[in-house]
């Protein structure tokens, strides 16, 4: 309440009689619920005794109650034989009330539990999936009282329907016939988009009150032979209909009176409210006793804002004291009581009212400005914060073409007037106080190459009467070029004819220099990637040529080898990893197996000096150790510096026996037929990493049929787990190496638990 501010008895009494009504409203709802109980139970006893389906025993409860004159709740207390608080009946309307809309709402409550029942007895039988129950509101606004089935956020977004929305329960209730599956008119907006659904009427005493929804999962009900609903099915939901207006009659609502006629129709409420530039509501009078006890609101238009923040839908429909009671206590109420018994417009005044909800308290200065239309009352309102925050989207529209850099213009080539907006000046590199350049003469402040373009769209706009667009250089005074897009579209009359051009200038100089910047990089990074392109290919032929596919024969060393090279997943990842098997001249064979840190061609070239050092070392008949401490040496001296790890093995088949040494690599294994073991770790580090490594060498013994298998560690690493664990598993997945050496290799590589994608190079020796 405004500060100062004492209502009017007028005020006074309607707002006592809203809270009377609504303290009613709640006793009656509570009441509702101890009534509800007996129905339940008297419903399911005439269903038992008389063989009925429960909503045919809910219909014939509430025949007998009105054939005896009694209330339904009454009825049912005395058939179940509760006691007699059950037979209480909510309280009826206040004596002399004509309002329909609080006592229409309270029935909510008997209709809630009438939606659950409904959508009970049509879930199983019917395959129904969701029922709403609508209520008319004066005004034509439909009020969703209660339903079932129904998600609340649809529930709530489909409260309130304003008159002129065809929904097909709206049809229904203005006089439509009731509808069924496939019905062309259920297909209307509503609740459940996408459901199959009847709609029947409720009515009580030959008036439509509202409108029972039963919904179905598309594409809706089985069909049966005739309609898709057979009568049977029919004459259910009929049965359910009644019940439903008859309780909507038992909580106490009255006959909703036929529209009052005005001289001004529903439609063109609507297109008044909607032509207003400002928020504008409608209001009906509610008359009691012979003068105005409230106002309901009839609708708004799309400028208005509620200053609570309410949806405009939830406000359509209701009491005004009951939506602003504290606004109506200030003065509100007072001055539209005014308009409408004097029929004297307010033009504009500003009122300081508040606005409040629970714990909410709103003051707000309003703009109020109300008249008299056809036995309503147009109320316009204007808070101050709405006319501050128009100004301030003015100043920060400006703000955004400033730092845009968009200007507009409009000209009209009738009269010679023309319009520039704030920055077409600055644009143009013109004087502010320069006369505006109009769009014929464009070419005057342009570069010559662009004489073109412009003819280009000034024909388009002028002569075809259609939008178009050209990108400018605008030249400068001081020698400078601004590229400029213009977009100009025509203003035709009715006749076609061309009465204007309007349309903007944006400087896209910025994004022009970042345009050829970009296409520089482009150029630069195509070059790169080629280069990279080339050097990848160069490193993977490298290595392929290198690397061959079958080892050499060693049947004069009574042995047999198997190899296996698989490249990396991705072709810009091609590594140092290399194999390599050599049969000496005193019969000895070399094994040696290898992976250059890094990708691309400085792996394959250090992979390249390290296999033919160890290569050309192999003849000195130096043992393992020896010759990794001199390819130690060479990784050492290498342009870059190159490191690696190295396993190399001498395998003397004529004694059968094989010497190893490692600079850092995983150890070989050696499978025979009592299972796989893996030959233990001789000291070494990695090749190229300290000048004075030493490398430490072991000796084994290769009983014919076992084998000597050596590999990268792209075929058993992995992120998730040791090393050491992946060997295991894959010894023990592939078992026993049969005589088959390519095979064996081929299952080692399908069985791989690697998840690097990493080079993997594979050896297998097998003694005869």
């Amino acid at each position: 309440m405004t500060a100062g501010h004492e209502p009017s008895d007028t005020t006074a009494r309607a707002l006592a009689e809203t809270v009377r009504r609504l303290q009613s409203t709640a006793a009656r709802v509570r009441a509702d619920a101890r009534a509800r109980a007996a129905v339940d139970l008297a419903t399911g006893i005439l269903a038992e005794r008389l063989g009925l389906l429960p909503a045919e025993a809910a219909a014939r409860l509430a025949r007998l109650a009105r054939e005896a004159a009694v209330p339904v709740a009454a009825l049912a207390a005395d058939i179940a034989g509760v006691s007699g608080q059950a037979r209480g009946q909510p309280p009826g309307p206040l004596a002399g009330t004509a309002d329909p809309v609080t006592p229409a709402l309270a029935a909510v409550a008997d209709l809630q539990g009438a939606a659950e029942a409904v959508l009970e007895q049509t879930a199983d039988a019917l395959g129904a999936h969701a029922v709403a129950l609508w209520l008319r509101l004066p005004g034509g606004v439909l009020a969703l009282a209660a339903h079932a089935g129904l998600p609340a956020a649809e529930a709530d977004a489909w409260s309130r329907v304003p008159p002129g929305v065809p929904t097909p329960a709206q049809r229904v209730v203005v006089g439509g016939a009731e509808l069924w599956p496939g019905d062309l008119e259920t297909a209307g907006p509503s609740v459940g988009v996408g459901s199959a659904r009847a709609v029947l009427p409720l009515i009580d005493a030959g008036r439509r009150r509202g409108a029972l929804e039963v919904l179905w999962p598309a594409p809706g009900p089985a069909p049966a032979p005739g309609p898709v609903l057979g009568g049977p099915q029919r004459r259910r939901l009929h049965a359910l209909a009644d019940l439903c207006a008859t309780l909507l009659v038992e909580a106490g609502a009255a006959p909703a009176p036929a529209p009052t006629p005005v001289p001004v129709p529903p439609g063109d409420d609507t297109a008044l409210l909607e032509g207003l530039p400002t928020p504008a509501l409608l209001l009906e009078p509610v008359v009691r006793r012979g003068e105005v006890a409230d106002f309901t609101l009839l609708r708004t238009n799309a400028h208005f804002r509620d200053p609570l923040g309410r949806p405009r839908d939830t406000l359509e429909g209701t009491s005004l004291l009951e939506v602003y009671p504290a606004a109506c206590a200030g003065g509100l109420f007072e001055r539209l009581i005014r308009v409408h018994e004097t029929g004297v417009p307010l033009p504009g005044e500003q009122v300081r009212l508040v606005f409040q909800q629970g714990g909410l308290v709103l003051p707000a200065t309003v703009l109020l400005a109300a008249a008299p239309v056809g036995g309503r009352v147009l109320v316009g309102w204007q808070t101050e914060t709405a006319r501050a925050g128009e100004a301030e989207q003015s100043a920060l529209l400006r703000q955004a073409q400033r730092l845009a850099r968009v200007a507009g213009f409009e000209e009209c080539p009738a009269d010679g007037r023309i319009r520039w907006s704030d920055g077409l000046h600055e644009i143009y590199g013109l004087p502010p106080d320069t006369d505006p350049v109009p769009l014929a003469q464009l070419a005057r402040h342009a570069h010559p190459d662009d004489e073109p373009a412009i003819r280009r769209l000034l024909d388009t706009v002028q002569r075809r009467h259609r939008t178009a667009s050209a990108v400018v250089r605008l030249a400068h005074q001081d020698g400078t070029h601004r590229y400029t897009r213009v977009i100009a579209e025509p203003l035709l009359d009715d006749h076609g004819r061309l009465t204007g051009v309007r349309g903007a200038f944006h400087d896209v100089s910025a994004q022009h220099r970042t345009e050829v910047a970009l296409g520089a990089t482009r150029a630069r990074l195509a070059d790169s990637e080629q280069e990279t392109a080339d050097s990848e290919r160069l490193a993977l032929r490298l290595q392929q040529a290198l690397l061959p596919a079958a080892p050499p024969p060693l049947g004069p060393a009574g042995l047999r080898a198997a190899v296996r090279y698989r490249p990396a997943a991705q072709h810009d990842r091609v590594g140092g990893d290399w194999y390599d098997v050599l049969l000496l001249p005193d019969k000895r064979v070399l094994l040696t197996v290898g992976d250059v840190a890094g990708h691309g061609v400085g792996a394959a070239t250090g992979m390249v000096a390290l296999r033919h050092v160890l290569r050309g070392l192999a003849v000195t008949g130096a043992g393992p150790a020896r010759m990794l401490e001199w390819a130690n040496t060479v990784a050492l001296r290498e342009p870059g510096q190159i490191t690696a790890t190295a396993v190399c093995v001498l395998i003397d088949p004529a004694v059968g026996e094989l010497r190893w040494a490692r600079a850092g690599h995983l150890p070989p294994i050696l499978v025979g037929a009592d299972g796989a073991q893996v030959l233990p770790l001789p000291h070494g580090v990695l090749l190229g990493a300290l000048d004075d490594a030493r490398y430490e060498e072991h000796t084994a013994h290769l009983p014919p049929g076992d084998v000597l298998v050596l590999y990268t560690d792209g075929l058993v690493e992995r992120r998730d787990r040791p090393v050491e664990e992946s060997v295991d598993q894959l010894i023990r997945a592939a078992g026993a190496p049969g005589p088959d050496l390519e095979r064996y290799l081929d299952r080692l590589l399908e069985l791989s638990p690697a998840d690097t994608d990493d080079d993997t190079c594979l050896i297998a020796v097998q003694s005869r």
